[in-house]
This record gives structure tokens, sequence and C-alpha cells, in this order.
């Protein structure tokens, strides 16, 4: 990966780190726009919805990864984010 690439994702990882989550996807969602095939870009956005609880955003991104690269760690993430929307209770949601 080229250090200008690198630069930009540790900048996404950055923000989602910090809680800034606008500007980390506004981050990954400009890199996409040029690098669409870059999983590590898709596995960033990921984990950016996967904080905010957006599981089937989330889902998608890691699959998107997990196309491009089978051995991304998005792999792993997308069976939790799969776990955890297993594990509610829909019934608790129900007024």
């Amino acid at each position: 990966m080229e250090a200008n690439n690198e630069y930009i994702l540790n900048g996404v990882r950055s923000l989602t780190e910090q809680e800034d989550y606008n500007k980390a996807m506004e981050l990954v969602d400009n890199f996409l726009q040029t690098h669409k095939d870059d999983d590590m870009a898709w596995y960033l956005k990921g984990n950016i919805y996967k904080k905010q609880e957006q599981w089937q955003d989330a889902i998608n991104s890691y699959t998107t990864a997990i196309g491009i690269n089978p051995k991304n760690p998005a792999t792993t993430m997308r069976r939790i984010c799969i776990d955890i929307l297993n594990f509610y209770d829909k019934t608790m949601y129900n007024p």
C-alpha cells in the first residue's frame, strides 16, 4: 500500500477512535471513490458503522471487504455483527 493511502486510512482509524464518525465516514468515502478495491478501507467503513450500531451497513461493508480479500479481518467482524443481531430479542423493542 502506498504511504499516502496508509496515512489516510490511519486518519480514518484515528477519527473512529475519537468517535468523530462523520469525519471518519467522509474521509473513507472520499478514499473509496478512487480506491474501490481497497479491502482495508471497506473494513474501516464497517468499523465506523459498527461503532454506531448500524449493523446492516457494517455487515454490508465487511462483506465487500471479504469479497476483495477473504483473509481480511472483516471476516471476524462480520460474524460478530451477525451474532449480535441474532442475540437481540426483537420482542423487547415492541411496545
